[in-house]
């Protein structure tokens, strides 16, 4: 089973940027797609982006479209999330996952430990 580890957190200004980078072992060469989502204090977990493993397809939720930036890196099993001009709504721990795609948070599982996001205003 394919294992996640994520890094790249941290605290940053609003209108900052940070980068995440989601690091996969094991089967990938069975992976479909791989998610970005976070969990807020007090909220529930939700879709942040997703990419296609095989095509690189990437798939935003609203509220980051423009400002994040999702790819990946097959060669190196990678996975990143670039954030630009950052929001203190944005602050929340961020996990990949692996899964069959879309917006669902269902649809992913596999989850790494998480990197916080912390953003100041």
């Amino acid at each position: 089973q394919v294992q996640l580890v994520e890094s790249g957190g941290g605290l940053v200004q609003a209108g900052g940027s940070l980068r995440l980078s989601c690091a996969a072992s094991g089967p990938t060469n069975r992976t479909y797609a791989v998610g970005w989502l976070r969990q807020a204090p007090g909220k529930e977990r939700e879709f942040v982006a997703g990419i296609s493993w095989s095509y690189g397809n990437p798939r935003y939720a609203d509220s980051v479209k423009v400002r994040f930036t999702i790819s990946r890196d097959t060669a190196k099993s990678t996975v990143l999330l670039q954030m630009n001009n950052l929001k203190p709504e944005d602050t929340a721990v961020y996990y990949c996952a692996v899964g069959t795609g879309g917006t669902a948070v269902g649809r992913y599982s596999n989850w790494g430990q998480g990197t916080q996001v912390t953003v100041s205003s």
